[in-house]
């Protein structure tokens, strides 16, 4: 019986999905699943997920503790006593950034484990050193295979080193089912107003300070008839954001809920009009799965890690340049007239974003854990 253990930094709604659709998935190969998780929270993303009556066990490295309030060392010897405790066959890690994550990746070649990679980084996510490259690339190699989230995503582990058949896709995916207009459409109306949504952390990559002027010229052309924006989350920014709105004297049209869960957030995508995303750099940005799940038409960056595989211009949103103001104005005026119908666009969002389902991960780490099992045996 083959032993999996899947290792995030703390399990989330959409992780939860993911890793219960591989369970599922994998009973009939009689697989024992497990997850392991550095901390029950974290300052970045702090989620608060329920993990209590889940199928299968998921093991807290510290479950009293944020992961960042505890030593490095402290972490790592916790974590390898916890590997060594469930002793998997095979170790899927997400990501590298980490240096737990690395420890986990030292741990699984230490005793010979086969380790795969969950990755959503692209080339485009930052300015690229050629020596660190280098680097990055003999660390790739440490990895039997990787699940990525989409073609960008493969190609730079590609340009990394790894084998294209060693790649499989399907890492970025949430609980499509969960934000299904079948299941919000009855909830409560947040606004009596139709509104443009957006859903992010406050800070700098986010491009939040662009979108909000971007509103204020749009709403300065539809005057009466133009939409509100609703700014759902919290970070470094709010202070900044606040006084921005209020220097545009926007305070009215422009609301700013806080950091919601997921489920105080799906009144807010069962009545938004269309959802925006800005961010000038982005590793995916699975917000836009959950909009799409949702039933809405997206407006989304063109610098965003998922725009390429699930934006299909025109059909199911629009792209537009992060720098240029005036294109995102224009596409919320045309979004919120006429121009488009919303309820088809809608639909052809809700359409293409069931191609990127739990069923969707679970596929693709199965293919990746067999081509890694089957790759380490022949080494």
């Amino acid at each position: 019986m083959l032993k999996v253990a899947l290792l995030f930094c703390n399990y989330g709604p959409y992780h939860l999905a993911r890793i219960e659709g591989f369970f599922h998935a994998t009973r009939a190969q009689q697989w024992q699943v497990c997850g392991i998780e550095l901390a029950r929270s974290e300052t970045e993303y702090p989620w608060q997920a329920d993990t209590s009556n889940f199928p299968f066990p998921i093991h807290t490295v510290l479950p009293k503790h944020r992961v960042e309030e505890v030593p490095f060392t402290s972490l790592v010897q916790s974590l390898y006593q916890l590997l060594q405790q469930v002793n998997p066959n095979v170790i899927v890690i997400a990501g590298y950034a980490r240096p737990a994550m690395l420890a986990a990746l030292s741990w699984g070649r230490w005793h010979k484990k086969p380790t795969i990679l969950f990755s959503e980084t692209t080339e485009a996510d930052f300015t690229r050193s050629p020596w660190k490259e280098q680097l990055k690339g003999w660390l790739i190699g440490q990895y039997r295979a990787a699940l990525v989230g989409g073609q960008p995503q493969k190609r730079y582990l590609m340009k990394l080193g790894m084998q294209e058949e060693a790649i499989a896709l399907g890492y970025n995916v949430v609980g499509n089912a969960d934000f299904h207009p079948d299941r919000i459409r009855s909830l409560s109306r947040p606004l009596k107003s139709p509104y443009f949504l957006t859903i992010n952390r406050f800070v700098q990559k986010k491009n939040l300070p662009f979108v909000i002027d971007a509103y204020a010229a749009y709403r300065s052309i539809a005057g009466e008839e133009a939409w509100d924006l609703v700014l759902c989350g919290d970070g470094e920014l709010r202070l900044s954001l606040e006084e921005q709105i209020q220097r545009l004297a926007l305070e009215k049209h422009v609301h700013l809920p806080g950091f919601l869960q997921q489920d105080e957030l799906l009144p807010y995508f069962a009545h938004a009009g269309c959802f925006i995303h800005a961010s000038t750099h982005e590793q995916w940005g699975l917000v836009v799965n959950e909009a799409m799940a949702a039933g809405l038409p997206v407006l989304v960056s063109n610098q965003c890690g998922c725009f390429e595989d699930l934006i299909i211009e025109g059909v199911n949103g629009f792209g537009f340049n992060p720098t240029n103001l005036q294109q995102l104005t224009n596409l919320m005026i045309k979004v919120s007239s006429s121009a488009v119908n919303l309820e088809e666009m809608g639909q052809s969002a809700l359409r293409h974003i069931q191609q990127f389902s739990p069923n969707y991960f679970a596929e693709g780490l199965i293919h990746a854990i067999e081509y890694a099992v089957g790759r380490y045996q022949t080494v």
